[in-house]
């Protein structure tokens, strides 16, 4: 069970990340919606120079079609830049180690996952990336995808408070993330990284004597901190190195490593706080609040239970502190490591799993409140056909063509993870020749194709999955996660911010009850669809580990 010492980790986090995250909330409302005139006098002359040279029209109130197309547009075209640069690395500046130009396969596989704010890595970037790469397509791309991810979460938002009858400007959305909330919170978490001991250099490498006469050392180093701080802000999740935040230079001690977890949980839950403050009713984000953590908490339940990890496992650091990483960068869909996954106790991958599959606990920045809204419209019709009335949320009806757009965006997610899922094992990929697969190899590709399709970025496979079938295959899947459960959840924002309300709330949401139910439904709804996948995976390793005989 979760000792003594997990418990502090989890309490010191939680302690400066909620009353922290409840005061950014505050912030972020000033700039997506009341304005923030103390930044105005700064940024606008900025922000309009861009408006300006692109021909935006930044006040132009968009529908989800408009939106949806802004977005994609903006994220292709980004996309498309990074392939490129990408490809000639070899032959652009910025490159003391004179690392050649990225193969098509994995410029593609990096362009769309640290596009779609996946940032699954089949590379380890010491040695493949060059300084320019590092900074013009991987942090570039982080600043972008969570910019998408918040935007697209705050249009949810003024659709669900039905004030503007529109899911506002994504360009001006976009814009706003950036200058007014990435690139703030960035510059000072990566101060703060470089007094914690992280590296932030263009010198190239160093070699140095090693621990043995005669034998050299290299010391990689680079623009780790800024890429490290947004990285974490922006729930990317991808690395500088290929070992991620277990390497000593990216996270160098127990204090950088609980300010790291901070960063992955801050904007996620500032935006569960700030869905209350838009809708005019704080209880209903408080609600929010408590069901997310209360899902995250399970979670750490489970991965907490047997609290012993295997060889392997990267003990500078203490098991509680890996373990309640692990749980954290799923749950929040970041996908940073500390600690190598094979090394841990099947439970907690089983937990790592629930994460991924729910996407709500609090989920990814932005994306992960609309997967909380979504189960939240789920579970009122529920309840609704349990109880016998009408659907009702927020004071107005919740129609036919709502549930038809939630249930929608949730089948996606099993879809796109299971059919790529099915496809590899009938051509045994990753299968060793002449037996057949284990507990381990299936759960490693399970855990692959999921970890694509949540846009979550953390896997087992590392560089060994940099084959032509894997960087296409999961390159697909993340954009199919990215993209198609967002077109039903912005239609389905739509829909209600142009809803009659009531003020008279039918089904209370913002009770404990309501909670209660919310949790189980959603739990139950991850475990009958991936079931028997999970079985055949991390339970049935953890069976096998245990010399549990199932007759």
């Amino acid at each position: 069970m979760i000792t003594l010492e997990g418990l502090f980790v989890i309490f010191i986090t939680w302690i400066f990340v909620i009353p922290i995250s409840w005061l950014l909330s505050r912030y972020l409302e000033g700039v997506f919606s009341s304005g923030n005139r103390i930044l105005d006098r700064f940024l606008e002359p900025a922000e309009n120079f861009i408006y300006k040279i692109t021909g935006v029209d930044q006040n132009k109130g968009m529908g989800w079609k408009e939106y949806f197309k802004a977005l994609l547009l903006v994220n292709f075209l980004e996309m498309i830049f990074a392939f490129i640069l990408l490809l000639f690395q070899g032959n652009l500046p910025l490159d003391p180690m004179h690392f050649p130009d990225v193969s098509i396969p994995l410029a593609f596989n990096i362009a769309v996952s640290f596009g779609t704010n996946t940032n699954l890595q089949h590379y380890a970037g010491e040695t493949t990336l060059s300084y320019l790469s590092q900074m013009a397509v991987i942090q570039f791309l982080q600043f972008a995808s969570a910019a998408t991810g918040l935007s697209a979460g705050i249009a949810m938002i003024r659709g669900f408070s039905g004030k503007t009858g529109n899911l506002g400007n994504f360009y001006r959305d976009y814009v706003r993330s950036i200058t007014r909330v990435l690139i703030p919170l960035a510059f000072i978490s990566t101060i703060i990284l470089i007094w914690l001991g992280v590296p932030q250099s263009l010198s190239g490498y160093q070699t140095v004597g090693g621990l043995q006469p005669g034998v050299k050392e290299i010391v990689y180093r680079g623009p780790v901190a800024s890429l490290v701080s947004i990285m974490q802000l922006g729930t990317n999740g991808g690395g500088y190195f290929g070992m991620n935040s277990a390497y000593p230079l990216q996270n160098p001690d127990q204090v950088s490593d609980l300010f790291e977890i901070g960063l992955m949980m801050l904007i996620p839950t500032s935006l569960l706080f700030l869905f209350g403050r838009m809708i005019g009713n704080r209880k209903e984000g408080r609600t929010l609040v408590v069901a997310a953590y209360l899902i995250y908490g399970i979670d750490l339940m489970v991965a907490f239970i047997p609290h012993v990890l295997d060889r392997g496992v990267e003990v500078r650091l203490g098991s509680a502190a890996s373990v309640f990483w692990t749980v954290t960068t799923t749950s929040f869909t970041t996908g940073s490591l500390n600690a190598s996954l094979s090394s841990f106790n099947p439970m907690v991958i089983l937990s790592a799993f629930f994460g991924m599959l729910i996407q709500a606990a609090p989920g990814g920045t932005g994306v992960g409140l609309m997967y909380l809204l979504m189960y939240v419209i789920v579970t009122i019709f529920i309840v609704g056909l349990m109880a016998g009335r009408t659907p009702e949320y927020l004071g107005m009806k919740i129609e036919g063509r709502d549930i038809k757009n939630a249930v929608y965006a949730f089948i996606t997610h099993p879809l796109i993870i299971l059919v790529p899922l099915i496809i590899a094992l009938a051509i045994g990929i990753g299968k060793t020749p002449g037996y057949p697969y284990s507990p381990s190899s299936f759960t490693s590709l399970f855990y692959e194709f999921t970890s694509a399709a949540s846009n979550n970025g953390s896997d087992f496979l590392g560089a060994s999955g940099n084959t032509l079938f894997l960087n296409i295959s999961t390159g697909i899947v993340m954009l199919a996660g990215r993209y198609i459960p967002m077109i039903f959840l912005l239609s389905l924002a739509e829909g209600i911010a142009v809803r009659k309300r009531s003020p008279v709330q039918g089904l209370r949401t913002d009770s404990v009850s309501f909670i209660i139910v919310l949790v189980v439904v959603i739990f139950i709804l991850t475990v009958l669809t991936f079931f028997p996948f999970l079985v055949l995976g991390p339970v049935l390793q953890l069976l096998k580990e245990h010399m549990v005989v199932i007759l």
